[in-house]
């Protein structure tokens, strides 16, 4: 399993605009195959700052998102609200307590 951590920094009269986006497309993501958890975090010192934290199958099936039509859609209505410039991780589970 994939942990893919996606860091988004917004200016702050488009997060609504965001959150609206992502909200009509959430379960449209969680419906892809491979997909099987998703959330949308905020950090709690700055407002603007959003985290997506979803888990992935395998990395074939989260390139597999990344490469579709729906991906490539929700993403260009997304980074054009940013305020900086986004980062992302994939990551493994290494210990769980």
């Amino acid at each position: 399993m994939i942990i893919r951590i996606v860091k988004m920094t917004f200016k702050e009269d488009r997060i609504d605009t965001f959150l609206e986006n992502f909200n009509a497309n959430k379960e449209k993501i969680r419906a892809v195959d491979g997909c099987e958890h998703l959330e949308l975090l905020n950090d709690v010192d700055n407002e603007n700052t959003f985290f997506t934290y979803s888990y992935w199958q395998s990395v074939d099936h989260l390139n597999q998102y990344r490469e579709s039509n729906l991906f490539k859609t929700i993403w260009k209505n997304t980074k054009i609200h940013f305020s900086d410039k986004p980062q992302a991780w994939s990551v493994k589970r290494k210990i769980s307590v």
